[in-house]
């Protein structure tokens, strides 16, 4: 059983060799596929030293496209059985992988979200990106029929070929919201495992803002409506 590990990278220089240790120190059989998105901080340069690593795959976007289509590029080159999506900060634990993979592996889910709201102890980010992703997963649940308690998350693992077959449209990090609602529209009732969660300011680099919970509502409403 290969798991592929799709990392969509941009500007992540002061994390991206911790991220990778961490990903490596995991007792799975693994390929891990970095797409760096236009990075202009070394980041890109610092990914040349991994071209060599026999189970790492560095691709490289000549200009940044956003999350959505680094992901798009990624699943073009995956060959593994179960796929998981890992953000190229250190907001994740790689060691939640073993879990999360299971029901996949074992034949009873195509899909598993890592929910961050099913460990009590886990800190949360700002305020308003705790509110945003609630409204987000509240309107999925009552949209697609869901029972989901954090949509938001990145941690998004599924059976390879099924994801392989979702035609994906997205760019930025409406990756989320167009691959819950049609893995949804697929009949499929998602499950949720709990996982660890280190949130990171904007100071650190979180990138993701206010705008995209917006556009994260309008896709929502768009796969549910329109396709």
């Amino acid at each position: 059983m290969l798991l592929s590990v799709l990392i969509p990278a941009y500007n992540e220089i002061n994390n991206i060799d911790t991220l990778l240790e961490k990903v490596q120190a995991v007792s799975l059989t693994k390929e891990i596929i970095i797409v760096d998105d236009g990075s202009t901080d070394g980041t890109r340069e610092r990914l040349n030293a991994y071209r060599s690593v026999p189970n790492i795959q560095v691709i490289f976007h000549e200009h940044n496209q956003g999350k959505g289509a680094a992901i798009r590029t990624a699943i073009q080159h995956m060959t593994g059985d179960i796929a998981i999506v890992q953000d190229a900060d250190l907001e994740y634990e790689p060691q939640d992988y073993p879990a999360l993979i299971k029901p996949i592996a074992d034949g009873k889910e195509k899909v598993i979200y890592g929910s961050r709201f099913l460990k009590p102890e886990n800190r949360h980010s700002y305020y308003s990106f705790y509110v945003g992703g609630q409204v987000v997963t509240l309107l999925t649940n009552i949209l697609f029929n869901q029972r989901l308690t954090d949509e938001p998350t990145c941690y998004k693992v599924f059976d390879a070929n099924f994801l392989r077959s979702i035609p994906l449209d997205c760019t930025r990090f409406e990756f989320c919201p167009e691959v819950t609602a049609k893995v949804a529209k697929r009949g499929i009732r998602i499950k949720e495992l709990p996982i660890s969660y280190y949130p990171r300011s904007i100071a650190e680099g979180k990138k993701i803002s206010w705008l995209d919970g917006i556009e994260a509502i309008w896709v929502l409403l768009k796969y549910r409506i329109v396709k």
